[in-house]
């Protein structure tokens, strides 16, 4: 329903409950919860400021939670779609780790570095392992976005990274315009997560 709000930043506040930012566009507060992550780098209230946003529909309360980065927020949107990870859990891993850390661990199959979010423990984090992976991957068998002059065309790191990108949102157009820029400082035995943290980078300015 909303995919970004921009407009003066009112204030924020961090509670045992959450931290929470209220911004002000057209008349309307809108009262928003973040990681801590994001809170911190806001600084103090005032100014204007530009969220992305996803709104939570619950039986008896809807919610809005905010992220300074788009990345954020479309991996957010994924964690959530998996069944035992609710808004407050998928919070608390994109707290502990950065979007390219935390699709690498998936991509890797490495459950036992996500049990170092809290409230995280083996068995959710090989759910989390099994189901995200289908659905950051599952742009796999499409025809591969060519980078001219990277060292790091055919490689399986760059293809799973093309494949987390197209699955979050991206255009090809945008990806490959990204990565050009990106495969400057990338070789041959760059990662899927050095490859996905250099483009988002690039892709969230």
């Amino acid at each position: 329903m909303y995919d970004y709000i921009k407009g003066f930043f009112t204030y924020k506040s961090g509670t045992s409950k959450g931290y929470f930012v209220t911004v002000e566009a057209a008349g309307v507060g809108y009262l928003m919860e973040m990681t801590s992550r994001d809170f911190a780098s806001l600084g103090n209230a005032g100014g204007e400021i530009k969220v992305y946003t996803v709104l939570i529909h619950k039986e008896d309360k809807m919610s809005l939670c905010a992220f300074t980065h788009r990345e954020d927020r479309d991996i957010f949107n994924i964690l959530i779609s998996v069944s035992g990870v609710g808004s407050k859990m998928a919070l608390t891993l994109l707290d502990e780790f950065e979007s390219s850390e935390l699709i690498g661990l998936v991509i890797d199959g490495n459950y036992k570095e996500l049990t170092r979010a809290k409230g995280v423990g083996p068995k959710l984090a090989q759910k989390i392992i099994l189901e995200l992976k289908d659905k950051l991957i599952n742009f796999s068998t499409r025809e591969p976005i060519v980078i001219e002059t990277s060292k790091i065309q055919n490689t399986q790191a760059m293809e799973d990274a093309q494949a987390v990108l197209l699955s979050l949102g991206y255009d090809r157009a945008e990806i490959k315009a990204a990565m050009s820029k990106a495969a400057a400082g990338l070789d041959e035995n760059s990662s899927a997560e050095d490859i996905l943290k250099k483009t988002l980078q690039i892709l969230s300015v």
